[in-house]
């Protein structure tokens, strides 16, 4: 797939849990990497379910998105490599990031910590700027709540991505998340914009799903992926191995949904 000329910084985030925001988060960054983008995954969820299923350390002690958030350490020094996938970084989560939202509500400027961590980064930005060596892409995975490290990861992206679930609830909890972007656009990022909407745990078989589906499409039209991801027991598996469905079981009806999502996202590109 044809690289984008800058970083595309996108933001995974849906209060509502459960809805394959984290799933979605590796699996379409992997099938990037395997489209041959450069890509970092940062991990905001101090479950760390992004750094179990990209098989990366998130013990204790380790470099973590911890340390760049609360102590100030550089993006540089808390990035690891994906064994499994070439062309793809991870920041991992650890379980001292439940504290972060505590430490960080006397800090000055908190908010804006992520995007400074990220924009200082000598690898992201333009082609010009950066060079070939340039991330391509950067998720950032939030915790399924509207708190401070969410609001974080929302300064700092230019994209939001968001997983929905074809259920009826999903619909309710995507009104409030709209509004919370609103009001980040009002006041701290007037970049910030819907670009990639997701259905998720997709059963063709129900009336539920298509008309979930029909409703979300009508309403944000382009913005929604054609693709949507089954239900499947294999994405479900994966992250039990330390590995995305990408590299479980590539010839799987997950694996395939993920990779062309993926491709749709990189041929769409950026919103201008």
């Amino acid at each position: 797939m044809p690289r984008p000329g800058a970083t595309r910084v996108m933001v995974v985030a849906n209060q509502k849990g459960g809805v394959g925001k984290t799933t979605s988060t590796v699996n379409v960054a992997a099938g990037l990497a395997q489209l041959g983008q450069k890509v970092l995954v940062i991990d905001l969820d101090p479950q760390g379910n992004a750094s179990t299923a990209l098989g990366v350390d998130h013990h204790r002690g380790v470099p973590s998105t911890y340390d760049m958030l609360v102590d100030g350490q550089p993006l540089v020094d808390v990035i690891t490599e994906c064994a499994d996938l070439p062309g793809l970084s991870v920041v991992p989560a650890t379980i001292d990031l439940a504290g972060a939202e505590i430490e960080l509500v006397s800090v000055v400027a908190r908010e804006q910590r992520l995007a400074r961590a990220i924009n200082a980064h000598p690898l992201v930005g333009t082609a010009e700027e950066v060079g070939e060596d340039r991330f391509d892409y950067v998720f950032v995975d939030c915790p399924p709540s509207l708190g401070l490290l969410t609001l974080n990861a929302l300064v700092a992206g230019r994209e939001m991505f968001i997983p929905i679930q074809a259920e009826y609830y999903a619909l309710e909890g995507l009104g409030q998340l709209l509004e919370t972007v609103e009001m980040v656009r009002q006041h701290l990022n007037p970049q910030l914009v819907v670009s990639t909407i997701l259905l998720t745990m997709y059963d063709a078989r129900t009336r539920l799903a298509a008309g979930v589906s029909d409703e979300v499409r009508s309403h944000f039209g382009g913005q929604v992926l054609k693709t949507a991801v089954p239900r499947s027991v294999r994405v479900s598996e994966a992250p039990s191995y330390g590995q995305t469905v990408m590299t479980y079981d590539p010839a799987s009806a997950g694996a395939l949904s993920y990779l062309e999502a993926a491709r749709e996202i990189a041929s769409k590109g950026a919103p201008q």
